[in-house]
């Protein structure tokens, strides 16, 4: 039956791609009161500075859109300085849904860091590996050559001539030299394996002969997608799966420089650095623009969170070593991204600059739990509670009088199913002469006289 009183036009609860929640009390986060919520806190209000400061609405089609302005307003204008006022702030703005991929129960994080490698500003017999700028001949479409920070992901183009496109250089043509010689080296490394490294994290910190450093940060990419080298390892056999870490990829790379070579170049993808002028006691920044903080921030899927959302991660991490369960249960803010973190309880955890933050990054590979904290403004159950109810089933009297189409066949299909595989063949009808009605009789038309019909309106008036 068409319906023709019309719907409503409600708020719909959170749509995120490919992801499942369940709104979740506060009790039911793991470790929610034993964590440091003003470390939290800190880390929120930092990123909060960025989106107060955009002056208008902007058009965003990420679940939490323009949402978190609110909270983040209630944080500047708070100087929290005290962990219970700092938990009693999020659970006023925010309340939790457990996240997780369809299908699934849990999430994935990995770790990353910033790496502190040895290199010069010129070229030596030591120092053979440059780091290179964006090029001036790398587009892509829809940005301009002066806007920093080009995505990590999508079509990157060179052009040829005055109007031609081509995909832009593979790392194998980069490696081979195709844009060398343009000054775009910022400096040189000793391996190109310290560069692999350096592309992965996104940052670096590079220490020169004289003990200055340079700071090192992604700012655009070639457009080919990141193939991780530690999967091929794993499928040819050669590390195995529970053993990969980055400092297994390492070991193997400096034993087989050939063979290290051939893996680097199943990585087509290639970063460009831009060199940023950070202190040696600050640290790296991230794609929001915000200093990262260690153990606090997290890079994640930039195409389905916005940067700013605060994610309590619960679950056992090799923290103190590789064969370690230490329970992890901790408040994050994503302020980062990388190409390789796709999906909705996907993360990537900042654990600061070294030796020490590289050996815990690298071994982390776990599944955990993914809170997500949403501004009150995004209520899912509240608006759950807006939605129109279907209409109601007609009665089966009314349903037999205006069977509709798909009942109809419907219910064909379902008789068709019901039906016995096998029925017997009905007893075959015998044909009997039928007689053939009497032919029509022939009559003959007489003849009628004539009969005229006179209007009133040509009847003359006496």
């Amino acid at each position: 039956m068409r319906r023709h009183i019309p719907r409503p036009h409600p708020e719909w609860p959170l749509q995120i791609s490919g992801s499942q929640y369940v709104p979740a009390a506060w009790t039911d986060i793991p470790g929610w009161s034993a964590d440091d919520h003003l470390a939290a806190y800190r880390t929120f209000r930092a990123s909060c500075k960025p989106i107060v400061a955009q002056r208008s609405p902007v058009v965003d089609s990420r679940a939490l859109g323009w949402s978190l302005r609110d909270p983040c307003e209630a944080a500047r204008a708070d100087d929290i300085r005290d962990g219970v006022k700092a938990e009693a702030f999020f659970e006023r703005h925010f309340l939790p849904l457990q996240i997780s991929r369809l299908g699934e129960d849990q999430g994935f994080v990995t770790g990353y860091y910033e790496p502190v490698i040895d290199g010069s500003r010129t070229e030596t017999d030591v120092y053979t590996v440059p780091v290179y700028r964006r090029p001036s001949n790398l587009f892509v479409r829809g940005k301009k050559q002066s806007d920093s920070g080009l995505p990590n992901k999508g079509e990157v183009f060179r052009k040829i001539g005055r109007r031609k496109l081509v995909p832009y250089y593979d790392r194998a043509a980069i490696e081979d030299g195709a844009i060398a010689g343009r000054g775009l080296e910022i400096c040189w490394l000793k391996s190109q394996t310290d560069l692999l490294f350096t592309q992965i994290q996104g940052s670096a910190r590079v220490r020169l002969e004289d003990g200055s450093t340079i700071r090192i940060n992604y700012d655009a990419h070639n457009g080919y997608p990141y193939t991780p080298v530690g999967r091929i390892l794993i499928d040819r056999g050669i590390i195995p799966r529970e053993q990969m870490s980055m400092e297994r990829i390492r070991e193997w790379m400096d034993q087989n420089p050939d063979g290290a070579k051939e893996l680097r170049r199943q990585n087509r993808s290639y970063v460009f650095f831009r060199e940023v002028q950070l202190s040696d006691k600050d640290e790296a920044v991230g794609a929001q623009g915000v200093p990262l903080t260690p153990g606090r921030s997290i890079a994640v899927d930039k195409s389905l969170h916005v940067y700013g959302t605060p994610f309590f991660i619960a679950g056992e991490l090799p923290i103190e070593s590789e064969q370690s369960k230490t329970p992890f249960d901790r408040l994050m803010v994503a302020q980062d991204t990388g190409s390789a973190i796709v999906g909705p309880a996907r993360a990537d955890i900042y654990f600061g600059a070294g030796a020490d933050a590289a050996q815990v990054a690298g071994r982390l590979k776990n599944n955990a739990r993914f809170f997500m904290l949403v501004p009150r403004s995004l209520d899912p159950t509240a608006r759950g509670r807006t939605m129109p109810l279907p209409d109601s089933r007609p009665s089966e009297k009314i349903a037999r009088l205006f069977p509709q189409g798909d009942a109809v066949k419907s219910s064909s299909k379902d008789q068709t199913r019901a039906a016995p595989a096998a029925l017997p063949a009905p007893p075959t009808a015998v044909a009997t002469a039928v007689p053939l009605p009497a032919a029509r009789p022939v009559i003959a038309a007489s003849p009628e006289p004539r009969r005229f019909r006179h209007d009133r309106r040509y009847r003359r008036r006496r």
